[in-house]
């Protein structure tokens, strides 16, 4: 095969579905290869309680069930509680819960598109290959074999990223980067500690600026989007939160929530 060649038309343009469905077996491959869902000290504590408060809150029953846990976003835990309140099996639950995680797999092909983005039976293995070792790590192929949120929490992070691979100085940016900063929020509302990741979005919101009221643009743009993002994701979780300790991220910086609602004369 010469490999400055390029592929047929076809495989071509069915390149980002066959991804998918590649990505989607191998993470369901995980679980059915492993007999099931594994259940962590994690899942066991707070997992299994997390997704049952999203679904029927328990502020009023409950004094910290599962620890400093018992704060923590739970509306990613929600699809895992389901399927164990259903009986299924931990092979069944184990690929549902890994298809939802293959929706990352697309991204990460629009970003190796973005560093490969040739015709050549070249570019087309060395995309192939780049989504391939993006999911290779150790952490990664573990969350596979977990019903820990992490997986989950990065989809739209990763979305960000690839969204603003399609930015080429058209009058279409604006609502690329205003969809960019969404999912980015969206992201930090999912899981706060996504949060340092999405601080380097406004270098990407820069691509192809070519001028300092363009660049402004996009980046007010993206920052009110992205704030808009995190209050869709956080807002509700965050404001049972401050109901009942008087902080929308409880436990974190307390103190600092304390104080400001001793001077604001709240609590």
């Amino acid at each position: 095969m010469n490999l400055e060649s390029s592929p047929p038309r076809l495989l071509l343009a069915c390149e980002p579905a066959l991804v998918w469905l590649l990505g989607l077996f191998a993470f369901m491959a995980v679980p059915v290869a492993l007999g099931g869902l594994g259940l962590s000290w994690d899942a066991l504590n707070h997992h299994v309680y997390l997704g049952w408060i999203a679904q029927s809150p328990r502020f009023d029953r409950d004094l910290l069930a599962a620890a400093s846990q018992s704060s923590q976003y739970p509306y990613l835990y929600w699809p895992m509680y389901r399927l164990a309140t259903a009986g299924v099996s931990g092979v069944v639950a184990g690929g549902a819960l890994a298809s939802i995680a293959s929706l990352a797999v697309p991204a990460v092909w629009m970003i190796a598109r973005w560093c490969c983005p040739g015709r050549t039976w070249m570019d087309f293995l060395l995309r192939l290959s780049g989504v391939f070792l993006a999911f290779m790590g150790g952490v990664t192929l573990s969350l596979l074999d977990s019903t820990s949120n992490d997986f989950l929490a990065a989809i739209p992070l990763l979305w960000a990223f690839a969204v603003c691979t399609l930015l080429d100085g058209g009058p279409s940016d604006r609502r690329k980067v205003a969809l960019s900063g969404l999912l980015a929020g969206i992201a930090v509302g999912f899981k706060l500690s996504n949060g340092p990741i999405a601080l380097v979005m406004p270098v990407m919101w820069l691509i192809g600026t070519k001028a300092v009221p363009q660049a402004a643009a996009r980046l007010s743009i993206g920052m009110l989007l992205s704030f808009i993002g995190g209050l869709i994701a956080y807002g509700w979780w965050g404001f049972q939160l401050w109901q009942q300790y008087g902080n929308p991220i409880y436990p974190l910086y307390h103190e600092w929530f304390s104080n400001l609602n001793r001077f604001a004369g709240i609590l």
